[in-house]
């Protein structure tokens, strides 16, 4: 039986740290596999529909936002947007698991209907995704979406979260700009790609360069971004697009990426070191947020309130998770591990992180 530890306590680097070594829990792995096996096959027509809708709705918004003369209409115009651009955006975690022969043309349409006009396509993060999921790197140096937040200095969570609303400045910079002037510099090009070409939250973390058929994709939609980038900027410096206009839209994707980064900041509980663990630690350092708290269906769209339960059955798509927590429920234990890893809701899971940060002073 293989074995991990996860962090109890965390005092400065003079005091000894506590540590509970963590064993896989057989039943509650058997019984995740073998309860869910009928689950694993994504519905298109729901994919297609929460797509479509999520982007109407969410550009509708925008449009309103835009032209409403009302500033209370306007912010509330505005809130909605943010909400449905932030559930289409969140699709592109199903991309990195989903078998896209089983949802044919779905990668090129969230990209044209999301991942481009929002200047986040999907090659951002696909092939970053998968290697938080691999079992010898979460929770590690080499876990491009991990960082031990609860035993960092508290002044880290608020710089964690406020400092994403600048992303949309980044991204700009990102396609309009270093994009085609990578062009000219192969020294350039590799620094764009290592290091500004991924969704990760690990500052040490550094992309390789794409090879094969990723390469050939990742440069056709990493060009029709770049020249909508450029569009965007250059619609604006003309007034085609007004300034308002253009601020509004900026506004929103960063309100889109707040709501993102609070989200990652209560998808863990952020205590491992860097040790590698086994896959039940990595379960109870993960939360699940479920039923009956509602506001998850808001700030944890697309199945990420189940991000626990993700951990355990990755190629379960989201709409099936919910089913999947309820069979599991059903049948295990009150003692299983998997109860440890369901929370009531957002204002605990900060508060919790929070504490741990100023234990640790």
């Amino acid at each position: 039986m293989t074995t991990s530890t996860l962090s109890l306590s965390r005092g400065d680097n003079t005091m000894a740290r506590a540590r509970l070594p963590i064993a896989d829990d057989k039943a509650m792995l058997k019984a995740a596999a073998e309860l869910t096996r009928d689950l694993v096959a994504p519905r298109p027509a729901l994919y297609w529909t929460d797509l479509i809708a999520s982007s109407a709705v969410g550009y509708g918004a925008l449009v309103v936002a835009v032209l409403v003369s009302s500033p209370g209409w306007a912010v509330l115009a505005g809130i909605v947007a943010i909400l449905a651009l932030y559930r289409g955006l969140s699709m592109i975690h199903e991309l990195t698991h989903v078998k896209h022969a089983a949802l044919p043309g779905f990668r090129a349409g969230w990209n044209a209907l999301i991942g481009v006009p929002m200047m986040i396509p999907s090659f951002m993060y696909e092939g970053v995704h998968n290697l938080h999921h691999a079992k010898t790197r979460y929770g590690t140096s080499e876990d491009p979406e991990y960082l031990p937040l609860a035993l960092m200095k508290p002044w880290t969570l608020p710089v964690f979260v406020i400092v994403s609303m600048l992303a949309p400045l980044g991204l700009l910079i990102r396609f309009a700009i270093l994009s085609p002037l990578s062009l000219l510099s192969p020294r350039l090009r590799e620094i764009v790609v290592a290091r500004y070409s991924a969704l990760s939250i690990n500052p040490s973390f550094r992309r390789r360069m794409p090879q094969g058929e990723e390469k050939a994709r990742w440069h056709r939609i990493e060009a029709i971004t770049s020249v909508w980038a450029m569009t965007l900027l250059a619609a604006t410096a003309t007034g085609v697009l007004s300034l308002p206009a253009f601020l509004t839209f900026l506004a929103i994707g960063s309100g889109v990426a707040l709501i993102n980064q609070v989200r990652t900041l209560v998808a863990h509980l952020w205590e491992n070191e860097g040790e590698v663990m086994t896959v039940t630690a990595q379960y109870l350092d993960s939360v699940n947020v479920p039923p009956p708290a509602l506001l998850p269906v808001l700030w944890a769209p697309i199945g990420l309130r189940y991000h626990a339960l993700h951990h355990l059955l990755p190629g379960v798509p989201y709409h099936a998770l919910g089913e999947a927590h309820r069979r599991l429920s059903a049948v295990l234990e009150p003692d299983s591990p998997y109860y440890k890893a369901n929370y009531k809701g957002l204002p605990g899971l900060v508060g919790k992180l929070t504490m741990a940060t100023l234990r640790g002073r």
